[in-house]
C-alpha cells in the first residue's frame, strides 16, 4: 500500500483539478515527444552506413570468415560503393580494425548513426522540445525533473548523485590519460605524425593489449561460441548456483526467426518462467544490449514471467558460427543478471515483483552475475574451441586474466561523461532558454572535468536513447552498485 500510494503522489494524484490537466497535457507530449526521437533513431539506423568508393579504404575489416562488418549498401544510388554499417554508439566496432586513418574520423563523425550536423529529421530538434516536457516536476513544484525521479531511488537527490559521480571522475580520467600516453607511445614508433584523437583510441588500443598481454581478439573468438557460451556458460553457472534447468522449446512461437524460448525449471522441476533471446542485430532493432519482459510474476494475477534478452551481437554468414568477443560474453552473462532477477520474481503484486526497483539498484543482480563468466570453474566449461572442443589453453586464460582491466580508464571516464551529460540535463528547469544541444554538451562536459577529446561520452545526446526513449532520464547512473548489497550478497552465494 506504501507504494502504491507513493506511485500515485508521484504521479501527481494530490494535485488541484488545474494541475492534473496540465499535467496530464504535459505527459502526452512527453509521450508522443518520446516516441519520436525512438522512430527518428530507428530510421536514422536503419539507413545508417558510410559509403567508401575506394575499397581498399576498408582495409582491415571482416570480409566473410568472420562477422559481415563490409557488406555492400541497401542504398542503391551507392552501387559502386562499400560500406561499414554503423551502431548506436559514439564508438563504432569498426574503428578497432579499420586501418584507414581518413576513413576511421569519417565513421567516427556519423556516430550512432546520427549526424553531427542537425536537420530537420534528426533527433535534436525533438530534444529540445522533450527537454522543455517536465511535467511531474513542474506539477509537484520541484525544481526539475531530476529531483522528482530520483526521490524514491537510492540517491535521492540530484545534488547526491552528482557527487558520487564526481568523486570517481578524478581517478578516472587519470586512469584515461596514464592509457593514452601508451597509445601515443605506439602512434609515434610508428612514425605517426598525429596527436590521438577519438577516432584513433580503438585502434591503436588494440595494438597496445597485443603488445602488453600478447593477446589478439582473434586468438579468443574461436573459443567463445554463441551457442556453447549460452548453454554451457550461463545456463551452466544458473544451475550450479540456483539448482534452475533449462529446456528449448521449439512448440512457442516467436517473433522474427533467430528468437530462441526457453522453459525455465526451478531445483524441484517445477516450471519457473519462460526466457526469450534475441541476440542478433537488425536493421529496425535499437542499439545496446537489454533485459524485459512480456509477462511480470504475480501471485494475485497468477502469472509467472516471461522474460527476454536482447542483444546486438554481429550475426554470422550461412554456415559460419556466431564468435563473441570477451565483452559480448560479459555483456551476454550481464544481461542473464538482469533475466534472473525476473525470474526469481515471487511477489503478490507485479508492480513490486522482478526489476520494479529502485532504478539505481536494478543493475546489481547483473553487475553481480557478470563476476560468473570469470569463475575459473564456469570458464573451463564453456571457453572450448568451436571446431575441435579443446578448453582454452592455460596460457592464454592467464593472458586474459591479465589483460582485464585493460582500458578500463576509458571505459569509466567514457560511461561517467555519459551519466553526467544525462544528469545536466535533466537538472534543467522548464523556464530555462531552450538549449542548443552540442554545446550544452560541451559546457556540461567542461564543467565537470571530464571533456577529454579523445574520450568522448559513450552515448552522446542525439542517440541517447536511454534517457530519452527508454525511462532512464536522470537515470544512467544506475552504473553505480550498492557495496553494502554486495557484501551481503557475496558470502550467502
Amino acid at each position: 500500500m506504501e507504494v502504491t500510494y507513493q506511485d500515485f503522489v508521484l504521479a501527481g494524484a494530490n494535485l488541484s483539478d488545474a494541475d492534473k490537466s496540465k499535467l496530464k497535457a504535459l505527459n502526452q507530449e512527453a509521450a508522443t515527444l518520446s516516441t519520436q526521437f525512438t522512430n527518428k533513431l530507428l530510421a536514422a539506423s536503419k539507413n545508417g552506413a558510410l559509403a567508401v568508393s575506394d575499397n581498399s579504404k576498408l582495409d582491415g575489416l571482416s570480409d566473410g570468415k568472420s562477422p559481415p562488418q563490409r557488406r555492400q549498401p541497401v542504398n542503391a544510388s551507392w552501387t559502386s560503393t562499400w560500406s561499414a554499417v554503423l551502431q548506436n554508439t559514439t564508438q563504432q566496432p569498426s574503428l578497432q580494425s579499420l586501418k584507414d586513418r581518413e576513413t576511421r574520423q569519417a565513421l567516427f563523425d556519423a556516430p550512432g548513426p546520427v549526424p553531427k550536423r542537425a536537420t530537420p529529421t534528426t533527433p535534436r530538434q525533438t530534444i529540445a522540445r522533450l527537454r522543455k516536457s517536465v511535467p511531474n516536476s513542474q506539477a509537484a513544484r520541484l525544481p526539475d525533473y531530476a529531483s522528482w525521479k530520483l526521490q524514491n531511488q537510492m540517491a535521492k537527490t540530484p545534488k547526491a548523485a552528482l557527487s558520487f559521480m564526481r568523486d570517481i571522475v578524478p581517478a578516472a580520467t587519470a586512469r584515461a590519460q596514464r592509457e593514452a600516453k601508451d597509445i601515443q607511445a605506439v602512434i609515434d614508433s610508428q612514425k605517426g605524425d598525429f596527436k590521438l584523437a577519438a577516432w584513433d583510441w580503438q585502434f591503436y588500443a588494440e595494438q597496445v593489449r597485443k603488445a602488453k598481454y600478447d593477446l589478439d581478439e582473434s586468438q579468443i573468438k574461436p573459443y567463445f561460441e554463441l551457442n556453447n557460451v549460452l548453454n554451457n556458460g550461463v545456463f551452466y553457472a544458473a544451475n550450479l548456483l540456483y539448482g534452475i534447468s533449462f529446456k528449448q522449446r521449439k512448440d512457442i512461437p516467436v517473433y522474427q526467426p533467430d528468437v530462441r524460448v526457453y522453459e525455465v525449471f526451478d531445483k524441484d522441476g517445477k516450471s519457473l518462467a519462460l526466457f526469450y533471446t534475441d541476440f542478433f542485430k537488425r536493421d529496425n532493432k535499437g542499439g545496446g544490449a537489454w533485459m524485459s519482459n512480456f509477462v511480470e510474476q504475480s501471485k494475485l494475477n497468477g502469472t509467472k514471467p516471461v522474460i527476454y534478452n536482447v542483444a546486438n551481437f554481429s550475426k554470422p554468414t550461412p554456415g559460419q558460427p556466431a564468435l563473441l568477443s570477451y565483452d559480448d560474453v560479459i555483456t551476454m552473462f550481464h544481461e542473464f543478471g538482469h533475466a534472473l532477477h525476473g525470474m526469481f520474481a515471487d511477489q503478490q503484486y507485479a508492480s513490486l515483483s522482478g526489476t520494479n526497483t529502485a532504478r539505481d539498484f536494478v543493475e546489481f543482480p547483473s553487475q553481480f552475475n557478470e563476476h560468473w563468466a570469470r569463475d575459473p570453474k564456469v570458464f573451463a566449461h564453456f571457453a572450448k574451441h568451436y571446431q575441435t572442443g579443446e578448453a582454452m589453453p592455460q596460457a592464454l586464460v592467464n593472458k586474459i586474466n591479465k589483460a582485464d582491466k585493460f582500458n578500463k580508464g576509458y571505459d569509466m571516464t567514457e560511461l561517467l561523461a555519459a551519466a553526467l551529460l544525462d544528469m545536466h540535463w535533466h537538472m534543467l528547469t522548464a523556464d530555462q532558454p531552450q538549449q542548443d544541444v552540442d554545446k550544452f554538451e560541451a559546457q556540461s562536459l567542461q564543467k565537470d572535468h571530464i571533456d577529454l577529446g579523445y574520450v568522448p561520452p559513450r552515448y552522446r545526446s542525439s542517440y541517447f536513447q536511454h534517457i530519452w526513449g527508454n525511462g532512464y532520464a536522470a537515470g544512467y547512473l544506475r552504473l553505480s552498485v550498492d557495496r553494502n548489497a554486495g557484501g551481503r550478497c557475496v558470502p550467502v552465494v
